[in-house]
C-alpha cells in the first residue's frame, strides 16, 4: 500500500500542540471526539496512520493526564451498538478502561450523562463498582442550551457532582457520539473556577481537518462517515472574521459556538476563543507528505461508505437518506459506484459463471476473484486464492488435505445437519491444521497478515462469520445491496 501521511511526525507535532495547550492554564479538559482505539478510518483515509495513534499520544501525555469515559444513559438502556465491533456501548466502555489500564494510562471516572432514571444504568454502575471505577451521574442541564444564566448555576451545572481530578490534562472521551462529553467538560469549568482552579477547555477531533480545502476529499469522507448524523462540512465564519483565514469545521460546531462562547465567558470571565477552530488541536495537514496518494484513499472511502449505507438500508431499514447524501459527495467528485475497481472484476465474474463472487486486489495490483462452489462460499475461495497468488503457488496444488476436510464435512452435514459450505472462519482452521504437517501449506497460511488493508468487492452482503473472518483480516470489504440467496441477474 503506497503511504502519504507521516505517523512518526503526526505524534510529535499533536503532542506538543497538546502541551502548549495545557500551558495555558491550571488545568485543561481535552475532549476527545472519535475513537481511542481502532481508528479505522484514519488509517483508510490517511495512508500512513497508525491504528492506535491516539493511544501512542496518551502514552507521551500519561504522566500529565487522566481520563474521564461518558456515556449516555439512553444508550445503555437500549444497548446501542458500535458497529466495528459489534458490542454495546457499555461493554466498550469497559473494554477501553481495561485496555488503558494495561498501558499504565489513569483513568478518574465514567459519567453516566442525560440520565433519567434508565433502569439499567444501576446495573451498569454495579459493574464499574466491581472494577472499582467511580461513576458519576449527570441529569440534562437545566435552561441548556439557551439560559446562559441558569446553566451556568447552581440549579446547571452545580446541580451535577464535582468530580475530583489531580492532573494537569484530562482527557474527556466516549464509546460514540452524542455521549455529554462537551457538557461534561463545561460542567467540570464551573466546579473549578468556584474553587478558583483556572480550567481551560479544548477540542482534539482528527476530522474535518481545519487547514484542509472544505472539498479535500479527506473533509469530504468524514461527511460520508458521519452521513446518519447529517453532518456538513462549513467554512468557519468565525475565524474568517477574526483573522481572515479560511478554515474547516461542521455544522454543529458552528451552530453551537455563540453558545459555548456565552458560556466559557460566563464561567471564565474572558473569551479565549474567537472561533470554533480556535478550540482545536490539529496537526493532520502538517503530516501529509503525498496528497494524491491521500486523495486517492479518501475518495475510496466515501464510495465504500455509500456501499455500506446501501448495505445498512438493505439490512435493518436504516436511514434511506444517508446513502443519498453520499452519492451527492461523489457526484461532486465526479464518481460512481464503479469507482471501486473490484467491483467491476466480480460483477463480470458473477454474470459469466452465474455464481457469487468476491474479488480483491492485491498489493502487486492483480484483482483475484473467488466463487461459491459446492465445498466453499466465495469468502472461503477468495482467501485461499489470495494466500496462494502471495506465495506463488500453482493454483493445482491443494492446501486443504482431504483426510482433514472429510471429518469437518461429516460433523457439518451428519451431526450438526448443516448442509451448508465451508466458511472462512472453518477453513481458516483447517489451513491451520493442515500447515503442521504440510510446509507448503505453512507457507500460505504466514501470508494471512499481508491482506490486512486490502480493498476486496462482493456480488451480495457478506454475514455472519465470513464477514466476521473478513473484519479480523482487515480487508476492507464493500457489497452489493442484495442477499445471498437473491436471483443473479444476467
Amino acid at each position: 500500500m503506497k503511504k502519504g501521511f507521516d505517523n512518526e511526525l503526526y505524534v510529535k507535532l499533536q503532542t506538543e500542540t497538546i502541551k502548549k495547550r495545557i500551558a495555558m492554564f491550571d488545568k485543561l479538559y481535552l475532549e476527545f471526539g472519535g475513537k481511542l482505539f481502532d481508528d479505522y478510518h484514519a488509517l483508510r483515509v490517511l495512508p500512513g496512520f497508525e491504528l492506535n495513534a491516539k493511544i501512542r499520544l496518551l502514552e507521551e501525555l500519561k504522566d500529565q493526564a487522566e481520563v474521564i469515559f461518558c456515556i449516555n444513559a439512553a444508550d445503555i438502556e437500549r444497548k446501542k451498538i458500535r458497529a466495528d465491533h459489534g458490542i454495546s456501548y457499555d461493554i466498550e466502555v469497559i473494554r477501553l478502561i481495561k485496555s488503558l489500564t494495561n498501558l499504565g494510562i489513569s483513568i478518574n471516572s465514567v459519567v453516566i450523562t442525560l440520565y433519567k432514571d434508565q433502569p439499567s444504568v444501576e446495573r451498569f454502575q454495579e459493574k464499574l463498582k466491581n472494577m472499582n471505577v467511580k461513576t458519576y451521574i449527570h441529569r440534562p442541564t437545566k435552561g441548556y442550551p439557551t439560559d446562559i444564566d441558569t446553566i451556568v448555576s447552581e440549579e446547571g451545572y452545580g446541580a451535577n457532582p464535582y468530580i475530583e481530578t489531580t492532573k494537569p490534562l484530562v482527557v474527556v472521551n466516549a464509546p460514540g457520539p452524542c455521549s455529554g462529553k462537551l457538557a461534561t467538560c463545561l460542567s467540570q469549568l464551573y466546579h473549578e473556577h468556584k474553587r478558583g482552579v483556572k480550567a481551560g477547555y479544548a477540542k482534539f477531533e482528527t476530522f474535518p481537518v481545519w487547514s484542509l480545502p472544505l472539498k479535500h476529499p479527506v473533509n469530504m469522507a468524514y461527511e460520508a462517515a458521519t452521513a446518519d448524523l447529517k453532518d456538513v462540512n462549513m467554512i468557519d465564519n468565525f475565524h474568517l472574521d477574526a483573522y481572515g483565514i479560511s478554515a474547516v469545521n461542521y455544522n454543529r460546531d458552528l451552530e453551537i459556538f455563540p453558545v459555548l462562547k456565552n458560556i466559557l465567558n460566563k464561567i471564565t470571565g474572558e473569551d479565549i476563543y474567537k472561533s470554533p477552530t480556535d478550540m482545536g488541536v490539529n496537526s493532520i495537514s502538517k503530516c501529509i507528505y503525498d496528497d494524491d496518494v491521500v486523495k486517492e484513499a479518501a475518495t475510496h472511502e466515501i464510495v465504500r461508505r455509500y456501499y455500506q449505507a446501501m448495505t445498512d438500508y438493505k439490512l435493518n431499514g436504516s436511514d434511506a437518506d444517508a446513502a443519498e447524501r453520499i452519492k451527492l459527495l461523489m457526484n461532486e467528485l465526479g464518481i460512481d459506484e464503479d469507482y471501486i475497481k473490484e467491483r467491476r472484476v466480480a460483477l463480470e465474474k458473477q454474470e459469466k459463471e452465474q455464481k457469487r463472487v468476491i474479488a480483491l486486489t492485491l498489493p502487486n495490483g492483480k484483482t483475484i476473484t473467488g466463487k461459491e462452489t459446492n465445498l466453499l462460499s466465495p469468502a472461503s475461495s477468495l482467501i485461499l486464492n489470495a494466500v496462494k497468488e502471495l506465495s506463488n503457488i500453482d493454483d493445482k496444488v491443494l492446501l486443504l488435505s482431504p483426510n482433514v476436510l472429510e471429518p469437518i464435512l461429516k460433523l457439518k452435514n451428519t451431526s450438526l445437519k448443516d448442509h451448508n459450505v465451508l466458511t472462512a472462519n472453518e477453513v481458516l482452521i483447517a489451513l491451520s491444521i493442515c500447515s503442521v504437517t504440510n510446509p507448503v501449506t505453512e507457507e500460505a497460511l504466514s501470508k494471512l497478515g499481508a491482506l490486512s488493508n486490502l480493498n476486496a468487492h462482493a456480488t451480495y452482503i457478506v454475514e455472519g462469520e465470513d464477514l466476521r473472518i473478513f473484519k479480523k483480516l482487515k480487508i476492507n470489504l464493500t457489497c452489493e445491496p442484495c442477499f445471498y440467496d437473491d436471483h443473479i441477474v444476467k
